[in-house]
């Protein structure tokens, strides 16, 4: 890596001997608003073709079958999605749709010497954190400024860094690989379709939602759960960046389910292990049969695929959907001894530890090469500035 640090600072003192021009992304990048390519409906399958993106972190939220209003972008005619209220974007060199209005497709603007790779590196070292729900791009964001070196250049440092990304993407690959295996293997062992004796009930009959409250003043960032602290895709919670200050919420005990209960195809889902207060956006289930049924069981039960897009099935609201909190209570699980339940669960957690902990396997692999990427995209994009 030396020598490839050791080459771009010799070609910056080469053309660029008095150092780099810090240019505004306004100036570099035309955007287009998305209206032509939204979806018209979530009901999304992986047995579709055409990809549905938001711009926020799950970047792909599912497939559609739609064919009309889907965006042309390839290898030669990449775009940003720009996320115009969270400021978070991605890279896209595929086909697509869009979730929604609220963002930004952002393009290298005609005849301009400018590689899109590079100011999207470039935009990765922009720390910026929105402190208002307004849109961004126009008023803030676009007038951010980049060191803009000649085009030779800027080409270097996205060869080298795209190296980076493409073991990044070799490594997400194989561990989602993984984690389909383990999803399989689960929806396997909470089956039981070779095991006699084994009732489906409704979770009505062994559950229920919360109906204690809890005062706000009692709570804080970490015992505080609301919708948006909730992370995608089964990823348990974060620490809250707001905590209402006045009223009476939701309480939650430990060993309660918390689902998020907006646009439930984020799989917003946390086993609860301390207790607190959550809103309305969010459902607490609570088991009240605990002779029969072990948290941890009906936990990997609900954080299944299969509850998910039941849930989906009954949802309403086409832009923000929103689960049917009844429909949900009629959902049908498998119920075996407690002793078989806790069986399944021991070996879950092992699969759980080694597809989601960062210390171990390719995880931790994973986190390392995130780690030196960072380092040396800091490194080349770093110049010394011209001051015309």
């Amino acid at each position: 890596m030396t020598k490839h640090l050791n080459k771009i600072e010799n070609l910056v003192n080469k053309l660029c001997p008095k150092g780099i021009e810090l240019v505004e992304l306004g100036n570099v990048l035309d955007y287009e608003q998305p209206r032509n390519y939204i979806v018209t409906s979530t009901k999304y399958s992986n047995e579709f073709s055409t990809p549905v993106l938001t711009a926020g972190q799950s970047f792909i939220l599912g497939y559609t079958d739609e064919t009309n209003g889907i965006h042309k972008a390839s290898k030669e005619n990449p775009v940003i999605i720009f996320d115009d209220f969270t400021t978070s974007f991605h890279w896209v060199d595929f086909d697509f749709k869009v979730k929604s209005s609220a963002m930004k497709m952002l393009r290298k603007q005609k005849d301009s010497d400018v590689d899109l790779r590079y100011v999207y590196y470039a935009m990765r070292c922009i720390s910026y954190k929105p402190q208002d729900h307004a849109r961004h791009w126009i008023s803030q964001y676009s007038k951010f400024k980049i060191p803009l070196p000649p085009l030779a250049i800027q080409e270097e440092i996205v060869k080298i860094l795209n190296s980076f990304t493409e073991l990044e993407a070799e490594l997400e690959a194989e561990l989602e690989a993984r984690k389909k295996q383990y999803e399989h293997y689960r929806s396997e062992l909470l089956t039981f379709n070779n095991m006699g004796g084994v009732q489906q009930i409704r979770l009505m009959d062994i559950a229920n939602y919360s109906k204690t409250r809890i005062e706000a003043t009692k709570l804080n960032n970490e015992s505080y759960v609301g919708v948006d602290n909730l992370l995608q895709n089964k990823q348990g919670k974060t620490l809250s960046s707001y905590v209402p200050t006045v009223g009476k919420l939701t309480h939650y005990e430990n060993g309660d389910i918390l689902i998020g209960n907006i646009r439930p195809y984020l799989k917003k889902i946390w086993h609860a292990t301390n207790t607190g207060g959550t809103n309305g956006d969010v459902l607490v289930v609570r088991i009240n049969k605990k002779d029969k049924v072990n948290s941890e069981f009906l936990y990997y039960l609900l954080s299944s695929d299969k509850f998910f897009n039941y849930n989906m099935q009954f949802a309403k609201g086409a832009k923000m959907p929103r689960g049917d909190k009844s429909a949900i209570m009629k959902f049908e699980i498998p119920l075996p001894p407690i002793s078989e339940q806790k069986r399944v669960v021991s070996i879950l957690n092992k699969f759980e530890h080694l597809v989601n902990d960062i210390s171990i396997g390719l995880p931790a692999e994973l986190k390392a090469r995130r780690s030196q990427y960072e380092y040396y995209r800091g490194k080349l994009l770093t110049f010394n500035e011209y001051v015309n």
